[in-house]
C-alpha cells in the first residue's frame, strides 16, 4: 500500500481496497468532478405482482446474492437492532462470503458479527466501527481495510458510486403492501428514518423489513414505493425498549455541569443568540443536554428565540420548541419518546435527512446555516485537530457519526474534561485526525476556554467576557499537570492500515493502524 502526506501531513493510502483513494487536501479545496450514479432502470411490469415477500430467506432467494456484495442497514434501531443480526446469520448460513456491511452506524447489539467477520463471512464494513467490533478491526481482524465515514459522508459516497450497495434492508416500524414505509408510527417507532434515504435511492435492491404492515398508502412515506424491490412482514424488528430510552438524562456530575454552563455562556457572550437567525446543534449525552437547559435559560431571560434547532431530538429540545424559544426543530434522527411523538404531531417538527442537512455534494445542504455546534471528542491537539474514533491508547471504538458534517457551523465547539483518569484530552498531536483544526473553533474544559486564534472575529465579539479563556497550550499544560505530569507514549503499532479515515467529501483525512496487542490485552 503506497501512503503520501495529505494536507495535514498524515499519511495515508491513494488506494484501498483495489480503487483509488484521495488524500485529504483542506476543508472546501476537494473538488470533484462526475454525475451521480444510480441503480439499472426498473421495468414497471416487473412489478405489477405483490412485492410482499414471505420471509427474509424469501428475499434473499430473489437478490442473486453472491460472495463479494455489499448489504447496507440503517442504525435508528439502535440497541434494539434485530435485523442486522439477523439477515448476516442467514447469509452465512447460505454460504455466503466476503461481503462488504454498509450499516450507518453499530452497537453493541450488533457483537456476534464479530464472529461472522473471523470466519469470512463480513469481509469489512464501510460505516461504522464500535466496540467489540472495532476492537477487532484495530488488531487486524478484518480481511480488508475499512471505512469509516461521517453520516453525510455515507450518503456522499453512495450518490458518488464510492459505496455501491447491491441490497439494502431497510428497517420500517411502518409501511404498507408498495413499500412505502417511515419511521413515526407503529409498535417499533423511532422518528426519523432519513438515514435509509440514500440507500432506497441508488442500491441495486431494496428490500423493506416491517413489524407493523398498514393498508395502503402508508403516509407520511419517508421511504417510497417506488424504490423499492421486496416487502417482508416479521413478528418484531427488535426490541422497542433498546431502541430509545424513555427519558434522556442531564448529568448530574459537577465537573460535567460546569462545562455545559461554560458553553452556554460562550455562545450567550458572543451576542449570537441575539442574532435574528440564531440556530444551535448539540447531541443527547447529559452534558450535551444540560448545554441546551443553561442555553434555553440564557434565551428565556433575554427573550430571543431560535430560528432552528438541528436535532437530533430530546424532550428538552420539544419542550423549547413547544415553549417558543425554538421555532422549529429539523430532525435527523429522535433519542426519546417524547422527540418521536412530537415529529409525528408537530408541524414545526420537521423531518430531514442526510442529503438536505449533511451532504457536502449537494446543491446546498444546511449544515452552514447553523450558527453553534456543541460536539464531544476523545482528544484535541494543540493544532485544534480533534479524534472522535480511537482512543488515546489506540483502540479504534467509535464510528464518525454527525461530528464532520457538524462543523460546517459558524461556531465548532468541544465540549470534554480536561482530563479522563490518567488521560489527558488535550495533547500534541491526536492519535487520529477526524476533523482537522481549521474546523474547530473553541474548546471548552472545567479549567478554561480555548478559542481557535484563526477565529479572531470569535475573540472580538469576547471582548468584555469574565470567562475564562485560555490557550490551547496552557490547557495542555494544566492536564499534564492533572495526570501527575508524566504522559503516556502514543500507542505502538504495526505498518498495516486497517481502516480510513474519510473527510466528509470523500478525501481520506487520516488512517487507523493495527495496533500491536502483546501488552495489552
Amino acid at each position: 500500500m503506497t501512503l503520501v502526506r495529505n494536507a495535514l501531513g498524515r499519511m495515508v493510502p491513494t488506494e484501498i481496497n483495489k480503487k483509488l483513494a484521495v488524500p485529504f487536501q483542506g476543508v472546501g479545496k476537494h473538488r470533484p468532478t462526475g454525475l451521480k450514479v444510480g441503480p439499472e432502470i426498473p421495468t414497471g411490469a416487473d412489478f405489477t405482482e405483490s412485492k410482499l415477500k414471505q420471509s427474509i430467506d424469501e428475499v434473499l432467494d430473489c437478490a442473486r446474492l453472491k460472495d463479494g456484495m455489499t448489504v447496507s442497514f440503517h442504525h435508528h434501531l439502535r440497541n434494539g437492532d434485530g435485523l442486522v443480526n439477523l439477515v448476516v446469520d442467514k447469509l452465512a448460513r447460505r454460504g455466503v462470503k466476503g461481503i462488504t456491511l454498509a450499516p450507518s452506524a453499530l452497537f453493541p447489539v450488533h457483537e456476534p458479527l464479530v464472529e461472522h467477520i473471523k470466519s469470512g463471512v463480513v469481509a469489512n464494513i464501510e460505516g461504522s466501527m464500535n466496540g467489540p467490533v472495532g476492537r477487532l478491526c484495530t488488531t487486524g481482524g478484518f480481511r480488508k481495510t475499512a471505512i469509516l465515514r461521517s453520516h453525510g459522508g455515507r450518503y456522499r459516497a453512495i450518490q458518488d458510486g464510492d459505496l455501491h450497495i447491491d441490497l439494502a434492508f431497510i428497517a420500517a416500524p411502518s409501511a404498507d403492501s408498495h413499500g412505502n414505509a417511515n419511521g413515526v408510527h407503529g409498535p417499533s417507532a423511532f422518528g426519523s428514518i432519513g438515514f435509509a434515504l440514500a440507500d432506497s435511492l441508488y442500491a441495486d435492491k431494496v428490500a423493506v423489513v416491517t413489524d407493523n404492515l398498514v393498508p395502503f398508502p402508508c403516509y407520511p412515506w419517508a421511504i417510497q414505493g417506488g424504490n423499492v424491490d421486496f416487502v417482508v412482514q416479521v413478528d418484531s424488528l427488535g426490541d422497542p425498549e433498546k431502541i430509545v430510552s424513555g427519558t434522556t438524562k442531564i448529568t448530574t456530575d459537577p465537573t460535567r455541569l460546569k462545562i455545559a454552563r461554560f458553553a452556554a455562556e460562550l455562545v450567550r457572550d458572543t451576542g449570537l443568540v441575539e442574532e435574528p437567525e440564531f440556530s444551535f446543534q448539540a447531541g443527547a449525552g447529559g452534558m450535551s443536554l444540560a448545554f441546551v437547559k443553561y442555553l434555553g435559560e440564557f434565551m428565556r431571560k433575554k427573550g430571543v428565540s431560535a430560528a432552528f434547532a438541528r436535532g437530533g431530538s430530546t424532550q428538552l429540545l420539544v419542550d423549547l420548541l413547544n415553549e417558543g424559544i425554538v421555532k422549529y426543530i429539523l430532525d435527523g434522527q429522535c433519542f426519546d419518546m417524547a422527540g418521536i411523538k412530537s415529529l409525528a404531531e408537530n408541524p414545526r417538527h420537521i423531518d430531514t435527512n442526510p442529503f438536505t442537512s449533511y451532504c457536502y455534494h449537494t446543491k446546498g445542504c444546511f449544515a452552514p446555516k447553523v450558527k453553534v455546534s456543541v460536539l464531544g471528542a476523545t482528544e484535541i491537539d494543540v493544532n485544534f485537530n480533534v479524534n472522535v474514533n480511537t482512543h488515546s491508547d489506540g483502540w479504534l471504538l467509535h464510528g464518525i457519526g454527525g461530528f464532520q458534517d457538524t462543523t460546517d457551523a459558524y461556531m465548532t465547539v468541544i465540549t470534554a474534561p480536561l482530563a479522563r483518569k490518567t488521560h489527558p484530552i488535550v495533547v500534541k498531536d491526536v492519535v487520529t485526525v477526524t476533523a482537522p483544526g481549521e474546523a474547530i473553533d473553541a474548546l471548552v474544559t472545567e479549567h478554561g476556554i480555548a478559542v481557535n486564534p484563526r477565529r479572531q472575529d470569535i475573540l472580538e465579539r469576547l471582548k468584555g467576557t469574565e470567562l475564562p479563556l485560555v490557550s490551547i497550550e496552557e490547557l495542555y499544560d494544566k492536564a499534564t499537570e492533572l495526570i501527575g505530569g508524566k504522559r503516556a507514549p502514543k500507542p505502538e503499532t504495526t505498518d498495516r492500515v486497517v481502516a480510513a479515515i474519510e473527510w466528509r467529501d470523500g478525501t481520506v483525512i487520516d488512517v487507523v493502524k493495527q495496533l500491536v496487542t502483546e501488552s495489552r490485552e
